[in-house]
Parts: structure tokens; C-alpha cells; sequence
């Protein structure tokens, strides 16, 4: 009911599925990795494919804030004698976090339509 009646008046309102920009970009590399991608490579792909350098620590938050939500899902692997016999946690894209992506990718598109992208601040 309240949904009709914030589109009614026309108010803004951010979904709690609606993914932030961190969350789209995890989302988003979690699909260029494949399955059972872990922390430190999410992390380097964000730093390689989007130029976002964050601490290990943001992205295992922004990950397990998307597991809440239902994009993502993580395991447990089996341990390792490289990490002293510590198991690592892997992450794979669920099918709403991969709908997510693509949504918020078509949202910000459709913003876009019509815009010159010329150099960056001519549009000031």
C-alpha cells in the first residue's frame, strides 16, 4: 500500500534491493570472476576494471550486506597449507544480484539517453 502511495506523490524513495554503487560494483566483478571468487580478488578487480581502491575489510562488509539481500552467496572452502590451514570464503552472484546489476546498469542508462557525453564538466 505504501509503495502506491509514494508513487502516487511522486516521492523518491531508494528500494532496500536497489543495490548502492559499491554493491553494483562488487555485483559487477563477482560476474567477471565466476564462481567462487574470495575477497583480495574482488577487491583487485575492483581496483583493475573500476580504478576504486578499498581496504579487504569493505568488501567483505559490501559482501555480506548482499548475501542479507539475497544477490550473493558464499561458502566455505577447504583449507589450504598456503594460508596455515585457514579455509577461505567464497562468493558466487545469485540470479537477484545478477538482475540487480542489470537493472541498475538499464536505470543509469535511460538517465544518460539524450546527454552529450562530451569531456567530463562540459555539461556545467
Amino acid at each position: 500500500m505504501r509503495k502506491d502511495a509514494d508513487r502516487a506523490e511522486g516521492a523518491l524513495t531508494m528500494r532496500k534491493d536497489n543495490p548502492g554503487e559499491l554493491e553494483q560494483l562488487i555485483l559487477v566483478a563477482l560476474m567477471r570472476l565466476g564462481d567462487a571468487s574470495y575477497g583480495a580478488s574482488v577487491r583487485r578487480e575492483l581496483s583493475r576494471s573500476a580504478g576504486r581502491d578499498v581496504s579487504l575489510s569493505t568488501v567483505y562488509v559490501t559482501l555480506m550486506r548482499l548475501e542479507e539481500k539475497g544477490m550473493v552467496e558464499s561458502w566455505l572452502g577447504e583449507p589450504t597449507g598456503r594460508r596455515g590451514g585457514k579455509a577461505r570464503r567464497h562468493f558466487r552472484i545469485e540470479a537477484a544480484g545478477r538482475a540487480a546489476a542489470h537493472e541498475a546498469r538499464d536505470r543509469m542508462l535511460r538517465m544518460w539517453e539524450g546527454i552529450d557525453a562530451g569531456p567530463a564538466g562540459a555539461d556545467a
